[in-house]
């Protein structure tokens, strides 16, 4: 089951169960759309992944099964990023 991380693991934005922004690589690393694009060029700085838009789950769900409540907040180091993502920029997520 999807954790539903409350916010962007690089800028800090919130990213709420219905947020339209939030994408994520299949180990679950959440970052916004703004970042995603901007920042990480759809190559997940920590595992080299690339990202998909997060699902929502349905409100009625939300009660058993409540997003995380823990805030992962570890900005880009883009210097130690950058070798990552030139290694992965140009390959498609599926290829790498």
């Amino acid at each position: 089951m999807l954790e539903l991380r409350p916010i962007c693991e690089n800028c800090g934005k919130d990213l709420p169960n219905e947020s339209t922004e939030a994408m994520i690589c299949t180990f679950e690393c959440t970052f916004c759309a703004d970042c995603e694009n901007n920042v990480l060029f759809n190559v997940c700085p920590n595992c080299g992944g690339g990202f998909e838009k997060r699902l929502s789950r349905p409100k009625e769900k939300l009660v058993r099964n409540p997003p995380k409540g823990e805030r992962y907040f570890k900005p880009v180091d883009v210097k130690n990023f950058e070798p990552l993502l030139m290694k992965n920029r140009n390959i498609k997520p599926n290829e790498r």
